[in-house]
């Protein structure tokens, strides 16, 4: 497996560790509990890390070598 698809597990661990550590429901951000607002943006950031992990996938770039 290659280092930069390491960052895939990156949301997974940050949601984890969220439930676990930041279940209150003060303060509010953005009209939202801390908790949603923090689920919320770690989905947000899956999306941002499984960007960056199709970008520097280096089988990607073997694969359009075949084109």
């Amino acid at each position: 497996m290659h280092p930069i698809k390491l960052l895939a597990f990156l949301p997974i661990i940050l949601i984890a560790i969220g439930v676990i550590f930041f279940n209150r429901v003060t303060p509010f951000i953005l009209g939202m509990p801390f908790l949603l607002f923090w689920l919320v943006a770690c989905t947000v950031l899956s999306s941002v890390v499984m960007w960056i992990v199709f970008q520097f996938d280096p089988t990607r770039k073997e694969d359009a070598s075949y084109e």
